[in-house]
């Protein structure tokens, strides 16, 4: 932590403040950058701008139209909390209503998943540009255009910026809060910092409120360096954001799960027990386009798929080295502290695996990954330095062609089964299963937002109705039970009608269970 007195005492400018600049003079420079080119603000905004434009395209030309007419698992149960044309689903205990909330200005008067899709890519686009642009004084010109490049070029980021999930609105929010938390802590007159840091912790803690926790503990550590009389401003300012974030959170936990400690209890065991396990390896297993990895198990995808997971921690080094040498180093070190605290759960602590978990961090650490291949380039004798950047060119457009070929495999296999919840609740309303009705079992949730039903579970992670509780409105109104053709009919089913789920497109494994309601 002796790297931080310097940088946030002394104010960590990287930049000295910008002037306006007389027409025909020449561009500003990067200060301490060995063969720095010439980067004016206007063209540096401009390139960020550009890197946003091009990561919403990318998702509106293959994402967006590939996804199909559906939503996701996960998304269903979001959405459904604010949709009026579909029963809101259950919402268990690690769930927070950020993403409801984030969905709502569109989810709440349509209910046509592609222009919500479109609202979001949009959004996501949005963001990133922001997020990026409170970095503009804090790192030397270049790198946060490469850096959105870098974050924003992963399949994985491209896959959920149009699809209604938290975790790469945690990322850019993180992002965010921590260049605000290092202006803030430079500039004492930088008001708008101040809100900023509070305004994205709040963001964060609202979306997922263990990421917040893991987000705030650098941020907290490294508070007390900050110049005479700032760490208190910083550390009020984290405080009321993490509590104004956590306060719907808290309020739901006493209303619905028991209390707070009930609601954490719940959560571990739903996330399989939150204990020491090595993920590293089922992390890499997930980087080859599986969205849950759970169980995680299989080989790995090919090294081309994965390298970069490799790299992008060495070349973080370098960029933290390189800031250390031009005595700014809060500027790489505490975003690389803030990257690595949020990877550590999904790393250490949970014994399953998603691409998603990993995006905060990598928003993070792009931007020291960003500054040590600036340096890299910047380094070379002049000589050489066409023939390293055309190197280092294609490398990283090797990059994204592999990036690419796996976010249409991805996208064509969330299709496939998106397809297949709307073909089943289809064919369910044909066997008489229609609003208001009542569907539990397999996959009832996502099919029961299709079919306009409510859902139910009477166990497991989304145990809500008890089997009398299923019974009880099964005498009111139509009630179907899904389960896999191998699997074992509930007790208070068993004289039920079995139905097997047949029809084109449909994929053979699955059977219904009708009450003695249902008519065909």
């Amino acid at each position: 932590m002796t790297l931080f007195p310097a940088a946030l005492r002394a104010g960590a400018n990287t930049r000295q403040p910008v002037r306006s600049t007389p027409r025909g003079a020449k561009a500003r420079t990067v200060h301490g950058a060995k063969g720095s080119t010439a980067w004016s603000p206007s063209r540096e905004r401009m390139a960020v701008a550009a890197v946003a434009a091009a990561f919403v395209l990318v998702q509106l030309l293959l994402v967006v139209p590939g996804q199909g007419q559906g939503l996701g698992w996960d998304e269903t149960v979001y959405v459904s909390q604010v949709n009026p044309h579909a029963p809101a689903a259950f919402f268990s205990a690690p769930r927070a209503r950020g993403v409801t909330l984030l969905v709502a200005p569109v989810a709440t008067w349509t209910d046509s998943t592609t222009v919500l899709r479109i609202y979001l890519a949009l959004a996501s686009g949005i963001a990133l540009y922001l997020a990026l642009r409170v970095w503009r004084r804090l790192q030397p010109p270049g790198v946060l255009a490469l850096a959105g490049l870098l974050f924003g070029g992963l399949w994985v980021t491209l896959f959920y910026g149009s699809q209604a999930m938290p975790n790469l609105w945690v990322a850019l929010a993180a992002l965010a809060a921590a260049g605000c938390f290092l202006r803030a802590a430079r500039d004492p007159h930088d008001r708008a910092a101040l809100l900023g840091l509070g305004g994205n912790v709040a963001a964060v803690t609202l979306l997922r409120p263990m990421d917040a926790v893991w987000l705030a503990l650098p941020l907290l550590a490294v508070t007390p360096f900050a110049r005479r009389g700032r760490w208190r401003a910083l550390l009020g300012v984290l405080v009321a954001g993490l509590a104004l974030g956590a306060a719907e959170w808290v309020v739901e936990a006493y209303v619905s799960f028991g209390g707070l400690a009930a609601r954490l209890t719940r959560s571990s065991q739903i996330q399989d027990g939150l204990g020491w396990n090595i993920a590293i390896v089922d992390q890499i297993r997930s980087l080859g386009g599986r969205t849950l990895c759970r169980p995680c198990t299989g080989p790995l995808p090919e090294p081309p798929v994965w390298l970069w997971w490799v790299l992008t921690p060495v070349l973080a080094a370098v960029g933290v080295h390189a800031a250390v040498r031009a005595r700014h180093p809060a500027r790489a070190l505490l975003p690389a502290l803030c990257a690595l605290a949020m990877a550590v759960p999904y790393l250490f602590f949970i014994g399953y695996a998603a691409a998603r978990f990993l995006l905060p961090a990598y928003a993070l650490i792009a931007l020291p990954a960003a500054a040590g291949l600036h340096r890299i380039g910047a380094a070379v004798r002049p000589g050489l330095r066409p023939a390293v950047a055309t190197l280092l060119g294609l490398g990283l457009a090797g990059h994204l062609t592999v990036q690419g070929i796996v976010l249409v495999h991805t996208v064509d296999n969330s299709r496939a089964t998106h397809d297949q919840y709307a073909l089943i609740a289809e064919r369910l309303r044909g066997l008489g299963v229609r609003p208001p009705c009542l569907l539990t079992g397999e996959a009832a949730i996502p099919v029961a937002y299709y079919a306009g039903c409510h859902s139910a579970d009477t166990g497991g992670n989304n145990g809500n109705m008890t089997p009398v509780g299923v019974l009880a409105t099964a005498a009111r109104e139509p009630v179907a039970v899904l389960f896999p053709a191998d699997g074992r009919l509930p007790d208070y089913a068993r004289t039920w009608r079995v139905v097997p789920l047949t029809g084109s497109g449909l994929e053979p494994g699955y059977r219904v269970v009708l009450a003695p309601g249902v008519l065909r």
